[in-house]
């Protein structure tokens, strides 16, 4: 019997011209992608390590005037680009935390909990997915500059940036959905031992549902670390300015060497993060379907 695998038959595959040719094309693809993907990192760690000069005449070359390693210790120094990555740091963290809260807590009450109004607030939850974000912007900020009842201006605090992260409709939708796959016979089970709402969620639902909390957690942190506009409205101190925001500003008075180098060091940690975490990411998303029995 014939087994056929994909959409090439085992005869086709004996073929010669398929036989050389498919592996080729397979390999051509793989370096396609491979330098769309890693060549503007590897060009920007290039420039970072290059004078000015070389930047500007021969971008493409290899270091004609040699390699400049001091860069990076002046960008660090003189753009203080480690004062700017620990601001990054500090909002990545707290949006991951607050995203996290928001989204779990929201979710076990929606899937787990399931009262009688939470079909209402599923549906104003997806709701507002179909709404662009630029049309939120503006009362969103004015909510910040003058917060109802309380009368407060969250301006240049870090809650201004970490509160609007956690209130995504998206993370809510996603956890949810992983909930609701979880058996409920673990969940009867549980309420008949004499467990509590918040023993459930923290000893049974939580374990159970690492994968997809950790997707969560992860694009969170890269999307808060690329975030652009909203830092730059509610942060105008620069002292308090994410990488993100402060780049730009300095770009004015930093020579073209010392930018890229500060660049370099900006997009490395994200990448490394995907690159340690890529494991647990893929995982998460593969199990979209949630737990099986």
């Amino acid at each position: 019997m014939t087994h056929e695998r994909g959409i090439i038959s085992t005869q086709d595959r004996r073929r010669t011209a398929v036989r050389y040719g498919l592996p080729a094309i397979q390999v051509l693809i793989f370096i396609a992608v491979l330098i769309a993907g890693v060549g503007p990192l590897l060009w920007l760690l290039k420039s970072g390590v290059s004078t000015s000069q070389d930047i500007l005449s021969g971008p493409m070359q290899l270091w004609p005037s040699g390699i400049q390693l001091k860069n990076i210790p002046d960008a660090w120094n003189r753009v203080q680009i480690g004062a700017y990555l620990g601001n990054t740091a500090f909002i990545a963290i707290g949006s991951m935390i607050s995203t996290l809260f928001v989204c779990t807590t929201g979710a076990f009450v929606l899937s787990v909990l399931r009262p009688k109004w939470g079909p209402i607030v599923t549906g104003a939850v997806l709701a507002t997915l179909f709404l662009p974000g630029v049309i939120s912007l503006v009362p969103l900020y004015m909510t910040i500059l003058k917060m109802p009842v309380l009368g407060i201006s969250l301006q240049n605090t870090f809650w201004a940036v970490w509160l609007p992260s956690a209130a995504g409709a998206f993370n809510v939708l996603v956890m949810k959905r992983y909930f609701d796959s979880i058996p409920r016979e673990l969940i009867e089970a549980a309420r008949i031992d004499g467990a509590s709402n918040l023993r459930m969620f923290t000893a049974l639902i939580l374990p159970l549902s690492k994968p997809i909390v950790g997707v969560v957690a992860l694009l969170t942190v890269i999307g808060s670390w690329k975030d652009y506009l909203w830092p730059l409205l509610v942060l105008p101190d620069p002292k308090l300015q994410p990488i993100s925001v402060a780049l730009p500003r300095v770009a004015k008075t930093t020579e073209i060497s010392l930018q890229m180098s500060a660049l370099f060091l900006a997009v490395l940690i994200p990448v490394v993060l995907f690159l340690v975490f890529q494991k647990q990411f893929l995982r998460g998303v593969g199990m979209s379907g949630g737990i099986k029995e």
